[in-house]
């Protein structure tokens, strides 16, 4: 079930698996919940303290009308370390987690340790993104979740896990499934109203991983390549066999990744 707590006005969801090792948030995409970074937390907890909180209007946490921003996110997270007294972490996120990690960048630098970024971009929405989240919101609040996961699916995962693995298949609409219409309507507005990040990254000065899975076709790796370059020191791992929901469609592999890089910021 996990922990709740109320900051900034909303019930906050998150799973926190304690301990004293250093603390690593995930922060999931859209239109997922904090479970979809159970493997990750398992993989890691015995060394690391691995925070995964519902982002507002996913999972259990409150949705709120409007537009969900990618910088009002980033305050919920930083409100909820503060809950935790935790003041600095590895900051990390996959597709809509990775903007909430840049905004959470540009809001918070000095809380952030190290940085993981995962199927995700820099850039802004384009002018016909902007339509086509506008038009998921009008579905999403008219029909619900069910064709957004119609939508949603074939574009999330690589043909060899849609075709071979039904069960991830099943957990993965069964996430879309269970997020709140209006908690999704909200994130889409604020995806489709959020900043280019673009002229961040070679300020950030901190560690960074950016991990794509190789059949990403959302944001493709030749999108991760160029992450990389523009932040000095930085690594780039392909994940294989994964498409863009890269640490559920090859768990082994991300986990191996992360772990090297995370017990690398020790060196």
């Amino acid at each position: 079930m996990g922990e709740v707590v109320r900051v900034r006005g909303i019930e906050m969801s998150y799973d926190d698996s304690g301990g004293d090792g250093a603390a690593v948030v995930l922060l999931h995409g859209f239109p997922f919940d904090r479970s979809m970074w159970r493997e990750q937390a398992e993989a890691l907890k015995d060394s690391y303290r691995v925070i995964a909180p519902d982002l507002r209007g996913h999972g259990r946490t409150t949705a709120t009308g409007g537009a969900a921003t990618m910088e009002e996110m980033a305050d919920d997270v930083a409100a909820l370390l503060d809950e935790l007294n935790i003041g600095r972490a590895v900051v990390g996120g996959l597709s809509m987690g990775g903007y909430v990690a840049l905004a959470f960048c540009r809001e918070y630098a000095g809380r952030v340790a190290a940085l993981v970024l995962a199927d995700t971009r820099p850039q802004p929405d384009t002018e016909e993104a902007r339509r086509g989240r506008e038009k998921m919101v009008q579905l999403a609040l008219g029909e619900g979740m069910a064709p957004i996961a119609d939508a949603m699916l074939p574009k999330m995962l690589a043909p060899a896990t849609l075709a071979g693995n039904p069960e991830l298949v099943a957990r993965v609409r069964e996430m879309i499934l269970n997020t709140n219409p209006e908690g999704a309507a909200a994130a889409l507005r604020g995806m489709a109203a959020r900043r280019d990040q673009t002229d961040l990254l070679p300020q950030l000065g901190v560690p960074a991983l950016v991990l794509v899975g190789a059949e990403d076709s959302v944001t493709p790796p030749a999108n991760a390549q160029a992450m990389h370059e523009l932040m000095p020191g930085s690594r780039l791992v392909r994940i294989e066999g994964a498409g863009h929901a890269s640490n559920l469609e090859n768990a082994a592999e991300f986990n191996r990744a992360l772990r090297e890089f995370l017990d690398g910021l020790g060196d």
